[in-house]
Formats: C-alpha cells, structure tokens, sequence
C-alpha cells in the first residue's frame, strides 16, 4: 500500500487514542533547536495535528505538511481556531512550501516512511541557515507484562509490523541524514487506557491486523485476557520514550 494511504480508514482511532509528547520535549526544541516565539517550523506528515497543536502556541508559525487528504482534513477541523498554521497538501519530498522559509522542520512518528535522500534534499532547500530538523517517534515501551504481552501479539497477528517498525531504521541511517553530528534525546511519556482504549489504540496502528480477520479476533482475544490479568482499577498503562534525533542537514 502507499504510505500515504496508510492510515486513511484509522483516522478516527488515530485522533482518539494516539499519545501526544511531553512538555519537556517541547521544551528541549525551543532551548536547544531554537524554537522561539518568533521561528517558523515545517511539521512534516503532521497527519491528524498531534504535534502540530502543540507546536503553534510556541511559534511565530507553523506549516502542517500531510498528503492524505482524510488525515490533513481531521486536522484542519480539531485546529480551525488555530491562526498561525498554514496547511500543506504536499509530501515529505516535494512540500510545496518555499525556499528558505523554515528554521526547525519536525517529523513526529513518519521519518520511516519517507524517502529519506530525497526528504533530505527538501530539508536543505526549506531550511534558513543553522536551520535544523527534529525526528521524533513517541517508542513504546515493553517495561511491564501487559506492554511484553501486547508486543508479542503484534509480532504473532500483525502480517507487516515487523516490516514497516521504526525500530528497523538504525545508526548509520541517521549518520546518513544528518551532516556529520546529530544528538539523541529522550523523555518520558505514558497514557492511561481502559479496555476500550486499549483496543481502540491497537486500531489506529496501520499495522493492526483488519477488523473482521482472524488475526484481529485472535489479537483482540490476547489484549482482553492480558488486560484482564493486568489492569489496575480498570487501567493499563501504554509507557514511551519519546525520541528526538535532532541535527543539521546542510549541503
């Protein structure tokens, strides 16, 4: 499937139970990246405006790039009161924004999918000088039976998470993207699901298996028993790292 047509019928479930991103990162991209009040930022995929939301009330502007018509139309609708972002239809690789108009372009959960020489390219032409690019990926955690018990799952139900994982990327792919040196950082994050939540959350993966399929009944089965083993007053616990990999890109 195109990637960009990979999320058009989980939208609904992306914009309910996606997680969002801690202050603290927010807070390291204006510390560190030079996300000021008076910056312009390119949110590249932005999707449903998970980042992008946060994003605006901490810059002078920001440009929400997304190719999938169903997932930039959710976001146009949550964030209509919002003035200063400017919408995209454009891709990763050809953004349709201008030449040297950005300082900070953000990527939350797509770099993965994304011809990343070709993105690079865009990068250097939307980037003013010193401009940098922040790659983020909130990264579940297996650090409690219930989080092991649901990775297994994917593994065993999903026909593609093993394929499409932003865990495949490794060093030398951002070695490769970024010029020369690049930085790590990560802070925590967590939601807090009931049962229904817990379901809802494995349907706004493009890697779930489809309702009505075997493997989506026999995934759901596992969730329900896992949870029933290890829910908390009703509650389980999703828990991240959120990862920035953050550099330049110059030519």
């Amino acid at each position: 499937m195109d990637s960009t047509q990979r999320f058009s019928t989980r939208v609904e479930a992306y914009v309910k139970y996606r997680p969002g991103y801690p202050a603290a990162m927010l807070d390291f991209l204006a510390q560190q990246l030079a996300m000021g009040p008076e910056a312009h930022v390119a949110d590249i995929g932005a999707g449903t405006g998970i980042l992008t939301i946060l994003l605006a009330p901490r810059v002078a502007r920001v440009w929400a790039v997304e190719p999938n018509d169903e997932m930039r139309a959710a976001a146009r609708r949550l964030l209509a009161d919002v003035g200063n972002i400017g919408w995209s239809h454009g891709s990763a690789e050809t953004t349709g924004l201008p030449a040297g108009s950005v300082d900070l372009v953000t990527v939350a959960q797509a770099f993965h999918w994304f011809d990343r020489a070709a993105f690079r390219q865009e990068c250097q032409r939307l980037l003013r000088p010193d401009g940098r690019v922040a790659l983020i990926w909130n990264d579940r955690l297996t650090d409690t039976p219930f989080l092991k018990a649901y990775e297994e799952g994917l593994h065993a139900y999903s026909g593609d998470y093993e394929e499409v994982n932003h865990r495949n990327l490794r060093e030398h792919d951002f070695r490769a993207f970024f010029e020369g040196e690049y930085r790590l950082d990560r802070f925590e994050n967590h939601q807090l699901f009931d049962l229904d939540g817990v379901l809802g959350r494995l349907n706004s993966s493009s890697y779930a298996p489809a309702v009505g399929t075997p493997a989506h009944e026999q995934m759901t089965a596992l969730i329900r028993r896992e949870f029933g083993c290890h829910a908390v007053g009703g509650r389980v616990s999703f828990n991240y790292s959120t990862l920035v990999y953050s550099g330049r890109v110059s030519a």
